[in-house]
């Protein structure tokens, strides 16, 4: 729901804070794509961890709006602040509010839009290089921050309402520049150039993905290291519902994935589908990018969405989406038995509250 998300409602702590996790896992060019065959040869940088909370316990967050008027609400503060940002926008904002609630900030990042019906950039000219001045300003960015970032990159990829799917709303294709090929090299290039180290090395692994080299800063010089951590989240069927958005198609691989997760609303819930999607990809911590209350108050889906986190283990992020508007469609002040059904599931201590930098 992300692109609707951005329209009518608008992607941890310091690294010794947190545990490790078993998976991997701040504008101009031209240059071939390649099926992948020849990473093995110079595989992307892992990072030293994918920012996951103690072994049991599960981060909270909440998206955009005020973080103190959701923590009055639901009587917990949230650990994770996010905030939906465009390709190439000037985001200083994101990092100032995050600092300023105390949470680990989540960029919830989409190729935006230049003009209506128009992308900022493709997954195409990403995968080429066109993007590189924006992720060495990004990465710069992030290294100031000095703080530990979730990046959940093109959010909903397999949903005709944003930008970076590879189909329209009527199942027909975007074309070349779209395809599931390119997201996927695209996300590669985003991964390889944000983990940072010396543009030489940088530019071996990108030469082994069949991409040019890092544009837009000296062979010798070198890109911050920044504990970022990437978080994958297509729908759990895609819109429009047709084989080729199944999620696996645009899964980048293992080694440039940190994390794997969905969006869920009350007004979409496919317990069902979830199930199958948590169980395709079992050596990943889990993240919901985005839940929230649409359509009317229900805490029958609450209750149920929060016995389902607490026997599926890997669940270790709830970002709760309540959008920019004051009375929109997500915002719990038209909610009175959701915010209760949502209060006392978060009263359990393992749904923490703080990531440890900011205790």
């Amino acid at each position: 729901m992300t692109g609707l998300l951005r329209v009518a409602a608008g992607v941890a702590a310091a690294l010794l804070g947190l545990s490790n996790a078993s998976g991997v896992a701040t504008h101009p060019g031209t240059g071939t794509l390649s099926g992948g065959s020849s990473i093995h040869a110079i595989q992307a940088t892992a990072p030293a961890s994918a920012l996951v909370p103690p072994p049991g316990e599960v981060f909270t967050g909440v998206s955009s709006g005020s973080a103190s008027d959701f923590a009055g609400e639901v009587g917990k503060h949230p650990a994770i602040y996010g905030e939906f940002v465009n390709w190439g926008q000037s985001i200083h904002f994101a990092f100032n509010d995050a600092a300023a609630a105390h949470a680990v900030l989540m960029l919830h990042i989409s190729t935006g839009q230049s003009s209506p019906g128009h992308p900022a950039i493709t997954p195409q000219a990403i995968s080429q290089g066109a993007g590189d001045a924006y992720l060495l300003s990004l990465a710069g960015l992030i290294a100031s921050h000095g703080k530990p970032v979730y990046i959940r990159l093109f959010p909903e990829m397999n949903n005709a309402a944003n930008e970076a799917s590879a189909y329209n709303a009527d199942g027909s294709s975007r074309g070349p520049a779209y395809s599931q090929t390119v997201f996927i090299a695209a996300w590669r290039r985003v991964v390889t150039v944000l983990r940072g180290g010396p543009v030489a090395t940088i530019d071996a692994q990108l030469a082994a993905l069949g991409q040019p080299p890092l544009h837009g800063i000296s062979a010798g010089g070198s890109v911050a290291i920044s504990p970022i951590s990437f978080v994958w989240t297509p729908e759990t069927a895609g819109s429009p519902p047709i084989a080729g958005n199944d999620p696996a198609n645009y899964y980048p691989g293992d080694r440039y994935v940190d994390w794997v997760g969905t969006d869920f609303y009350s007004k979409f819930p496919n317990f069902t589908g979830l199930d199958t999607f948590y169980k395709q990809f079992p050596n990943k911590p889990f993240a919901f990018g985005e839940w929230a209350i649409w359509g009317g108050d229900n805490p029958a889906f609450v209750n149920q969405l929060f016995a389902w986190v607490n026997t599926h283990k890997r669940v270790k992020i709830m970002v709760y989406n309540q959008g920019y508007i004051t009375n929109g469609p997500f915002r719990l002040n038209e909610d009175p038995a959701s915010t209760h059904a949502i209060r006392a599931a978060l009263i359990l201590p393992r749904f923490l509250a703080y990531a440890a930098n900011w205790s």
